[in-house]
């Protein structure tokens, strides 16, 4: 993993955190329960505490290994939890993935997140791209990575499963920014 990605990373009106196991109600109840948010994820929404709480060992799991490193996003003044991120790193490119709880959306939470890790990857010699997918009905995601200038680079067809719309692989769109 690139030195870029620190446990705590801040933007103007956001901190970015690696999560805890003390996370999980507030994940619970701002986002992980909710199936409209939950929609275009790869996951199911969660029925109990204990399913949040088993996603954020995971999600530990996976950071302790470097496969993947999953971030609180909060805000600074008042440390609520409005939802996560997600960063992998394979080789010269960096992914990302999103949510943010219901009650957030429309306050340019997402584009702060994303256009922060998007600058801090490209300005590291090696890393190329950064990307990002969204499932080709989800018009709002589309709409946050264009507005960080990312670029719509084509559609992928049969690529992942979205649980909450078919048990089938779905089309999704690749965005993307370069250097």
């Amino acid at each position: 993993m690139p030195n870029i990605f620190t446990e705590t990373m801040d933007t103007a009106r956001l901190r970015l955190r690696k999560p805890s196991l003390e996370d999980a109600e507030a994940i619970f109840t701002t986002y992980a329960q909710d199936r409209e948010v939950t929609r275009y994820l790869i996951w199911k929404p969660h029925v109990s505490l204990a399913d949040t709480r088993d996603f954020l060992a995971g999600v530990l799991d996976a950071w302790d290994a470097g496969e993947r490193f999953d971030y609180v996003v909060e805000q600074k003044v008042s440390n609520t939890l409005l939802g996560m991120c997600s960063v992998r790193v394979n080789g010269c490119q960096v992914d990302f993935g999103y949510v943010l709880g219901r009650d957030y959306w429309g306050q340019s939470y997402i584009p702060e997140v994303i256009n922060m890790l998007a600058e801090k990857a490209l300005a590291d010699p090696a890393i190329n791209r950064v990307q990002a997918t969204c499932d080709i009905e989800n018009k709002n995601s589309a709409r946050v990575l264009e507005k960080c200038g990312f670029i719509w680079k084509g559609r992928l067809e049969n690529h992942i499963i979205h649980p909450n719309i078919s048990p089938e692989p779905r089309a999704s769109y690749l965005y993307e920014k370069a250097r």
